[in-house]
């Protein structure tokens, strides 16, 4: 371990995202009775130029109105290349209630986005008197944003948490795709023989690197990586797996934009109960093996030793936070 320690996120549940239109309040109540951790109110894609500021009103409203219980409440403003982001920040803090926990920030791009927004809800917090410090979400979706990540993470303490944005990633990039997440067709290798023959092709995941170099930023400063939208919410076997290599590469949730992603997403993020007794046994034989003065341990015929014990604790830990907050 080097001897600048990595630090923890912070500590709350964020499997699943649930994400909804500003534009359509009858949906708040039925999102905040739902099993997401988060909750996303959306000024952004889902709703249209004509709807934003009815959208932020209701929005606003919503913040006093609605029980959102323990869930993180988070609005996601418009873009800074657009002429809504202040006033949804402004209108937003000012007139919202308390219970606004998070604002997410699209399309982040360079560190300095960042520093624009914090410098506008500083001075709003300052302001108003709010009392609870504001925290931010961001979505990586550019090309410049896959390459600044590590600036980008470290720019400003109230960085909680970031998302990986496929859609408008892909388009970033000049990507040949449409879909919105999961493998893509025409992503895949060939199996070794003869020019002619017919062959097996095994599909690739071309969200990968973008994903993994995303997570590496988040976990050397401690903030919470999550995987963003799946398009296609009547494949839920695609669905899961995507959320699956998410979850093995270390994103801790993944985005719902439709209820019924809601229960698959926290399936997949909760770790199973043979994991959790697996985990549990390996730092029990640690545990034992230390006061016997040994530095590794054999747990069910296989070695173990202190790594096996810190991936066992980060398994431990993830279920004792989603049971605490249930």
């Amino acid at each position: 371990m080097s001897f600048r320690i990595q630090p923890a996120p912070v500590a709350r549940p964020n499997r699943c995202q649930l994400f909804g239109p500003g534009s359509r309040p009858a949906l708040f109540e039925k999102m905040a009775a739902s099993a997401a951790d988060v909750v996303n109110l959306d000024l952004e894609d889902s709703v249209a130029p004509n709807d934003k500021d009815t959208a932020r009103e209701a929005i606003i409203d919503a913040t006093h109105s609605v029980d959102w219980n323990t869930k993180a409440l988070s609005i996601r403003i418009n873009g800074l290349d657009t002429p809504y982001w202040y006033k949804d920040v402004v209108d937003v803090l000012e007139r919202g209630s308390d219970r606004i926990d998070l604002i997410m920030i699209p399309k982040v791009g360079y560190a300095e986005d960042l520093y624009a927004v914090d410098a506008l809800v500083t001075a709003i917090e300052r302001a108003k008197g709010r009392k609870k410090p504001i925290g931010f979400e961001i979505i990586i979706e550019t090309a410049a944003g896959a390459q600044n990540v590590d600036a980008i993470a470290q720019s400003t303490p109230r960085l909680q948490s970031m998302s990986f944005g496929v859609a408008d990633y892909a388009a970033s990039m000049g990507m040949q795709v449409t879909g919105i997440g999961g493998t893509q067709a025409g992503y895949d290798m060939l199996a070794d023989g003869e020019p002619d023959a017919e062959r097996a092709t095994f599909p690739a995941d071309p969200w990968h690197y973008p994903i993994v170099r995303m997570v590496a930023a988040c976990r050397q400063y401690g903030i919470l990586p999550v995987d963003g939208p799946f398009g296609d919410f009547s494949d839920d076997a695609a669905f899961r797996a995507q959320a699956r290599r998410s979850a093995i590469l270390g994103c801790v949730g993944k985005w719902a934009i439709h209820p019924k992603q809601v229960a698959l997403a926290n399936e997949v993020f909760t770790p199973s109960d043979d994991i959790v007794s697996r985990a549990r046994a390996i730092l029990a034989a640690m545990d034992e093996a230390e006061k016997a003065g040994q530095g590794a341990a054999v747990l069910d015929g296989k070695l173990i030793d202190i790594a096996s014990a810190r991936q066992a604790k980060v398994v431990v830990d993830q279920i004792e936070l989603i049971q605490g907050n249930g």
